[in-house]
């Protein structure tokens, strides 16, 4: 019996024991981790202000890689939600909010020094009015270094088995944090490091629209003269097929651009045209959109040193390139192109800034996680307006709608949707070449081919 009571006693003793720690233990807790990433900050708070890239670089990906996710809410910044589930005990299910971003984006610019971001957190780890806060701060001799500093919060109330909890912060909340933190940084490496804060994109919901096109090249040390030049005999060319084809170009020449190499300029110039079939070879064709060329079999074909099974049909009229365009010749091709969203900036200038904005647009697009392919759907910009000169003094700049294809975006950007609007040249807009930070290159001069 004895025995009996002491145990009792025992049992007695430590649960008030137990209570007396727990009312002593804290009644929150708070964990942080930080890390200098070599990016702009404007690219770190817009990568942290939406979640579709928070798939590429959670941790819980590394726990379960058939975690499915799930975006829900705003695209961007404040109401941007991402929730997850998972067979696996360690990930579970949970949702991310974006509770807060201060400052606003468009106040995230060379001048601004620092910025919070709030995540609302709602999943299985103990506690109430759990939150991710995001802290960057810019560093660097020349503002190029953002110190981020992810912290975790979380109130246990006078739950006493939360409050116990608290002794875990330091087990999945501290790992989530640390390792997500690491793989941010390797996400933000593929982002050219640029700064974008002038940039204003829109997206656009472009319409199929059937072109000519000739392929190009010139040597990039020929400048704008040459881009010119090569430019202008493709026109001529796409004008005589048209003529044959007794159809029209119904529009201002549109430049695609294949590769923008150290010496080589690579490119397609296309026009619009009135018709969407077209009789060529004694047959008359549809025009269809281009599609990914068959890399398998062009390279086996290459390997076996079969070029025509490389390049089927490759200039025989009424056939399709391995793009799957309309052969008209052997220079000119037609397809149907655009079709589908494409985030679009207006670039005020000589041709020798389109390049830039392209860089700017790609870093823009990464950061904001909307999907792109520049193997098919390259960029490409329009002239929309020309430039004017007097004599050999020019008047007025030329005005560039440049685009970038997209396969997964929202319906705007969230300038677009702050109202915030893209320049012109009735604005008076500063017509020199967009400027580079980081690891981007100098900005291009008049004399450098700018496509």
């Amino acid at each position: 019996m004895m025995r009996v009571l002491e145990f009792i006693v025992a049992l007695v003793i430590v649960a008030v024991v137990a209570v007396v720690v727990g009312v002593v233990m804290p009644g929150s807790g708070h964990v942080e981790r930080s890390l200098v990433i070599g990016k702009d900050m404007r690219q770190v708070y817009d990568v942290l202000s939406n979640f579709r890239r928070f798939p590429e670089y959670t941790v819980q990906r590394e726990y379960d890689r058939n975690i499915k996710f799930d975006f829900s809410g705003k695209a961007y910044g404040p109401g941007a939600e991402v929730s997850w589930s998972s067979q696996d005990e360690k990930v579970g299910n949970g949702k991310l909010t974006i509770a807060s971003a201060d400052p606003s984006f468009d106040k995230v610019d060379a001048q601004a020094r620092k910025a919070s971001i709030v995540w609302n957190l709602d999943n299985d780890w103990r506690g109430n009015d759990k939150h991710f806060t995001l802290d960057l701060e810019r560093q660097g001799s020349r503002g190029q270094l953002t110190k981020a500093t992810w912290s975790y919060d979380v109130a246990y109330g006078f739950n006493l088995i939360n409050r116990y909890s608290n002794l875990y912060i330091h087990g999945d909340p501290d790992a989530f944090i640390q390792f997500t933190l690491n793989n941010l940084q390797n996400v933000l490496a593929g982002v050219q490091n640029v700064d974008y804060t002038k940039l204003i994109p829109y997206i656009e919901q472009t319409q199929p629209t059937p072109v000519l096109l000739v392929s190009t090249s010139i040597e990039r040390k020929g400048g704008l003269e040459a881009l010119n030049d090569a430019t202008d005999k493709a026109v001529g060319q796409i004008q005589a097929a048209a003529k044959k084809l007794g159809v029209t170009t119904t529009g201002p020449r549109i430049i695609y651009t294949t590769n923008y190499g150290d010496q080589t300029y690579s490119f397609d110039v296309a026009m619009p045209i009135s018709a969407t079939s077209l009789n060529v070879g004694g047959q008359t064709v549809e025009l269809a959109a281009a599609k990914s060329p068959d890399l398998s079999n062009a390279a086996s074909a290459s390997t076996s040193g079969d070029a025509a099974a490389a390049n089927p049909a490759d200039n025989t009229p009424g056939g399709h390139d391995r793009f799957g365009r309309l052969i008209v010749d052997n220079d000119v091709r037609a397809f149907l192109a655009f079709g589908g969203p494409a985030l679009k900036a207006v670039w005020n200038g000589t041709a020798a800034g389109v390049p830039q904005t392209r860089d700017l647009m790609k870093a823009y697009a990464q950061t904001h996680g909307y999907k792109f392919d520049e193997v098919v759907n390259r960029f490409y910009d329009i002239e929309a307006k020309p430039e004017v000169k007097q004599g050999d003094q020019v008047t007025q700049y030329a005005e560039f709608d440049v685009y970038l294809p997209l396969s997964w975006a929202p319906e705007q950007t969230p300038e677009q949707e702050a109202g915030i609007k893209p320049p012109s040249l009735d604005q008076g807009t500063d017509q020199q070449a967009p400027a580079s930070s980081g690891t981007a290159a100098a900005p291009a001069e008049a004399g450098t081919a700018g496509k």
